[in-house]
């Protein structure tokens, strides 16, 4: 078994003893208030001791924290007075994921997280082991999971030939290949021994990262071939920072505003001065502080977009994305780098995005759907395969990898889009009605005016509309809806968990139907399932009957390829 990196003891010992400190803190200020005997005067006795006494537990820790890797099972044993031994079979590990801070690049250390299949929360985390632990651990994890998935399925050892049998960048755009640095053939074609030694003499002994005090020499497992296909250029980088928005910059934004109201206000009441503004808080007109609000929400929206710009170049600097054996391996982060895998057959489905602005000049991102857990924390369930391209280029690539033929998109019954003007006439009339509210108990006057939203009611609906569109394919369904954010998803039809008809009681009036398509994707619990909105009624039924037959048929196919020995009766 294998202890962690020495500083983890350090990291421990800081951690646990700041958190004793705390609570030794907090416990004796509130017995001291309660209970006549303790005095709030002995925080100063309680406070070192609790410091030490977290430390010391944190020191025992690390020492008590052990990981091995052995044939069938990843293990780790952890646990000061109560211990946790926990056997993760190599079957269930989804994803091996590296971290590095800032802080952790600088000393060179790393957090390696285990993943497994089925749920959304880190199985197993090593804080901290060396970087060439880290690599050590991701390769060998990767390598005994593909050969236990190929054992299952009576495979044997993954051949090479499997290996090439990848969709590469190549293969939509061969200039992706010499200008991304991908691996000659003759390199290619060397034996796997030879690429092991050559892969470890960067680092020297293959367990030369492995910070353990027992050393276990196990035979180092035949790594699958990396196969480059995608890297992020620093145009499309640049461009994908200008182009996109992150909703999280502006709950940073809010949470600096309140660590620092004063300052902040400070800022803002200089900032709508030279306009108007109210020279102090509290001394001003209403005039002045109609300006104020105008000029601190015009600030706001600039410093969220500003810090959603950096923070998307940081996050995506340098991204990589290539093929190992049977997952999608990928590597991001300018301060923090992150390095991951999406396992490929727990890939869902793929969607092609796309916001105005990107769509104005000519670009596309595409997304891979897992189950049960998504690498990109912030997106539940869903990874970036490519954050951003040239959109002819996406979609060969969607295609390649997908092999989805070009979709022949339909769009709804025009009476679809009478529905959208009537929903959003409603909208804009609840608009008007609110801020003749707000005149009734302010002094502000003319709410009419607010009625110049009725002037976006038809160009939205008619956006609503034609952004909408489904195709019903041979071997897969796509979807396309939203304006502000197209998706369009391709979902193998072997994927589909289940397709549900749902009808409103305007849509039974017009006779129209929404068809909601669920997959095993963990996004469905953080973002409305792919829908085909408002067809007509005799359209969505027949939309789900040929899905449900071809997915019947594509699940007797992979059954038939995949065949264990068990027979399956499909009703």
């Amino acid at each position: 078994m294998n202890r962690l990196h020495p500083l983890s003891a350090a990291a421990y010992a800081f951690q646990y003893g700041f958190l004793w400190l705390s609570v030794a803190t907090i416990l004796t200020l509130v017995l001291g208030g309660i209970f006549g005997p303790i005095d709030s005067a002995w925080v100063p006795i309680a406070a070192p001791v609790g410091l030490v006494a977290g430390a010391a537990y944190g020191i025992a820790y690390f020492y008590r924290f052990e990981y091995g890797i052995t044939p069938d099972t990843f293990d780790v044993a952890s646990g000061v007075f109560a211990r946790r031994s926990r056997e993760i079979p190599y079957e269930r590990i989804q994803n091996v994921d590296v971290r590095q801070g800032v802080v952790q690049r600088l000393l060179g250390l790393a957090v390696v997280s285990l993943e497994t299949a089925g749920g959304g929360s880190t199985e197993a985390a090593l804080n901290f082991v060396s970087e060439s632990e880290a690599t050590r651990l991701q390769h060998q994890i990767r390598t005994r999971t593909a050969e236990v998935k190929d054992r299952r399925h009576g495979r044997g050892q993954r051949s090479a030939s499997t290996t090439n049998d990848q969709p590469s960048a190549t293969d939509a755009d061969s200039s992706d290949g010499e200008r991304e640095g991908t691996k000659p053939a003759a390199d290619a074609d060397r034996p796997a021994a030879d690429a092991g030694q050559t892969e470890d003499a960067a680092t020297g002994d293959p367990d030369a990262g492995s910070d353990s005090h027992e050393r276990t020499f196990e035979p180092e497992p035949r790594r699958p071939r990396r196969q480059r296909l995608f890297a992020l250029e620093a145009r499309e980088l640049l461009l994908y920072s200008f182009t996109s928005f992150r909703p999280a910059a502006v709950a940073a934004l809010l949470g600096l505003f309140f660590l620092a109201t004063d300052l902040a206000i400070d800022l803002l009441v200089s900032a709508a001065r030279p306009f108007g503004g109210p020279s102090n808080l509290g001394e001003g007109s209403t005039t002045s502080y109609g300006v104020l609000t105008v000029v601190s929400i015009v600030n706001g929206v600039v410093s969220a977009y500003v810090l959603s710009v950096v923070y998307t170049f940081a996050a995506y600097y340098d991204f990589r994305l290539g093929r190992a054996g049977g997952d999608f391996v990928y590597e991001r982060g300018l301060l923090q780098r992150y390095s991951g895998s999406i396992p490929v057959e727990k890939v869902q489905s793929v969607t092609v995005t796309a916001n105005p602005l990107q769509r104005l000049i000519g670009y596309a991102g595409l997304w891979v759907e897992t189950a049960g857990y998504g690498p990109d924390s912030d997106s539940g369930g869903s990874q970036s395969a490519v954050p951003l391209a040239e959109r002819g280029r996406v979609h060969r690539f969607t295609e390649t990898l997908t092999g989805v033929e070009s979709p022949r998109f339909r769009s709804p019954p025009t009476i679809a889009r009478r529905r959208y003007l009537v929903r959003y006439s409603i909208v804009a009339a609840l608009v008007v009605a609110a801020a003749f509210a707000v005149t009734r108990v302010t002094v502000l006057e003319r709410w009419y005016v607010a009625a110049v939203v009725f002037v976006a009611v038809p160009p939205a609906a008619h956006l609503k509309y034609a952004n909408l569109g489904y195709y019903v394919g041979e071997d897969h369904l796509v979807v396309r809806r939203g304006f502000w954010k197209r998706r369009t998803t391709v979902i193998p039809y072997y994927r589909i968990q289940t397709v549900s008809t749902r009808r409103s009681i305007f849509q039974r009036r017009l006779g129209l139907a929404s068809l909601v398509v669920d997959t095993a994707s963990s996004r469905s619990f953080f973002w409305t399932s792919p829908t085909i909105y408002d067809v007509d009624l005799e359209d969505a039924r027949t939309v789900h009957g040929t899905g449900r037959n071809r997915l019947q048929t594509a699940l007797r196919e992979r059954a038939r390829a995949d065949d264990s020995g068990l027979t399956i009766d499909f009703t």
